[in-house]
């Protein structure tokens, strides 16, 4: 293969996570070949049964988890959660909530705020700085 073949194909790996799967719950045929941007674009613009099962029901890949959750993955980790989940566990995770995941969701809730004022504080000062310029 030439660099450029390489440039146009990706591992099994990349593509389950550009898909946004977990790569143990793909067919064995998806985990053992390589896949190619066009197949990758194929795959989401007409996802085939195998691939809609697994975004619906899972098990998730944890950046998944966490997104579905409301936490970082740095979250679950801390509330011990390390493996992959279905979205029954999940669902089930949301109705229990656990003080862990109470705690990991306030802590994002922080973060997010906190990204929002930097932003509002940014463009404060750009629109201060373009009047000034004026």
């Amino acid at each position: 293969m030439t660099q450029h073949q390489n440039a146009q194909t990706m591992k099994p790996a990349t593509a389950a996570k550009k898909l946004g799967v977990y790569l143990p719950a793909t067919p064995a045929e998806f985990q053992e070949g390589v896949v190619s941007r066009a197949e990758l674009g194929a795959l989401q613009a007409e996802p085939p049964q195998w691939l809609a099962d697994l975004r619906k029901n899972g098990p998730h890949p944890r950046p998944v988890v966490a997104s579905k959750l409301g936490v970082s993955i740095a979250g679950l980790a801390r509330g011990g959660v390390t493996e992959a989940l279905t979205t029954d566990e999940i669902e089930a995770l949301r109705e229990e909530m656990p003080e862990w995941l109470r705690q990991e969701r306030a802590t994002q809730a922080k973060v997010r705020e906190e990204a929002v004022r930097l932003k509002e504080k940014k463009a404060e000062k750009a629109a201060k700085a373009e009047a000034e310029g004026r």
